[in-house]
């Protein structure tokens, strides 16, 4: 298969730069109604929120998404990656640089690389590619599926935390997937220091300065936003910065995130010392995700959480998802309670009033 026949060719260069100068990724939910299909109005409300809030890029079809889009009997794959497309190109006309669009891609190999075909042909600049499918299979498997869906669409490697289907992926795993010519980016996200050391480890021994690294550690936004990461290669140190996020936290509060972010990252480029006040921020922040995402239960309730805080703001008339099993762990209402009463300079009530009605539209 070769790059013309699958491969975006409209991706502008401003695009990339913005990726690697760091920014703001919503990972989008999914508005359903009470009879769980999808609200497209409150849909498109989503996307206009995180586009106006500041972000630069969008995720879709992604774990906050649900992976249960791409069942057949749902049907909603395609349907959302669509909707969202249509938003981004609408918000494209208004901005000097492009909505950075990153679609979901899942399953097997046959699966993955029918996802991305369709994501180039939607416009869609990376894939984040999901290896759960792949659970049993070795390395030589796994670096043979990456390229086999690099050559329909630049990848955005994901480490996945066990605990929502993700899979362990060793140090030489990623130092062969940075092999890789078309991966731009890599969202780690196994919500474990020495797994998130391995990743950061392997691109500055990979000398490859053009990939971007992105949190999607929720329980470490902060630290991994300032942390600098250095390391000795052939002998001189080579430091890497981890850049921006593309989190599910930041789906929910997301005009606030953006200030976080570009604080979090002037406070990295200009090396001096860590203030007080942004150490005390981070814990406030990973208390809140103990909520959203449902830690105290395994995760079990992380996406109901985040509908939650949407339905407050009233973007979802409900917190429903496409498992009818899925919603909020008894007790999770009584923790969301506590950190919202808590850490009210946090969210971005008031930003979300102001517009929320044009969204709604």
């Amino acid at each position: 298969m070769a790059d013309s026949e699958c491969a975006n060719p409209h991706a502008a260069e401003s695009v990339w730069d913005a990726l690697r100068r760091g920014m703001v990724i919503p990972a989008h939910p999914l508005a359903l109604n009470a009879r769980r299909r999808m609200d497209e109005r409150r849909q498109r409300a989503l996307s206009r929120y995180y586009l106006a809030a500041g972000g630069g890029g969008l995720a879709i079809g992604v774990h906050t998404t649900q992976f249960a889009i791409r069942d057949p009997k749902v049907g909603l794959f395609q349907p959302v990656i669509e909707l969202a497309a249509e938003e981004m190109n609408r918000a494209d006309a208004a901005r000097r640089v492009p909505v950075l669009r990153i679609g979901g891609i899942c399953g097997r190999t046959p699966q993955a690389v029918t996802e991305a075909r369709l994501l180039a042909d939607l416009g869609y600049h990376a894939g984040l590619i999901s290896l759960a499918a792949l659970r049993g299979a070795d390395e030589d498997a796994l670096i043979h599926h990456c390229r086999a869906v690099a050559e329909c669409i630049p990848l955005f490697g994901f480490y996945l935390q066990p605990a929502v289907g993700g899979r362990i992926l060793s140090y030489r795993f990623w130092r062969r997937f940075m092999e890789i010519d078309r991966v731009v980016a890599i969202k780690i996200a196994p919500f474990n220091r020495y797994q998130t050391l391995d990743v950061v480890r392997a691109a500055a021994e990979s000398g490859r300065e053009d990939i971007a690294l992105y949190t999607g550690n929720d329980d470490a936004i902060v630290a991994d936003l300032i942390t600098p990461y250095r390391f000795l290669v052939n002998g001189r140190p080579v430091e890497r910065r981890i850049v921006g996020g593309l989190l599910g936290h930041w789906a929910v509060w997301t005009h606030a995130a953006v200030a976080l972010h570009a604080e979090c990252r002037r406070v990295a480029i200009s090396g001096e010392a860590v203030p007080a006040a942004l150490l005390r921020q981070a814990v406030e922040i990973t208390d809140c995700n103990a909520a959203f995402f449902d830690a105290a239960n395994g995760f079990a309730g992380c996406i109901a959480g985040l509908h939650e805080v949407l339905r407050r703001q009233g973007f979802l008339e409900g917190v429903w998802c496409l498992d009818p099993r899925e919603g909020l762990s008894p007790g999770q209402m009584a923790a969301i309670d506590r950190v919202l009463e808590s850490y009210p300079h946090l969210n971005d009530d008031a930003f979300v009033a102001a517009h929320r009605d044009e969204w709604l539209a």
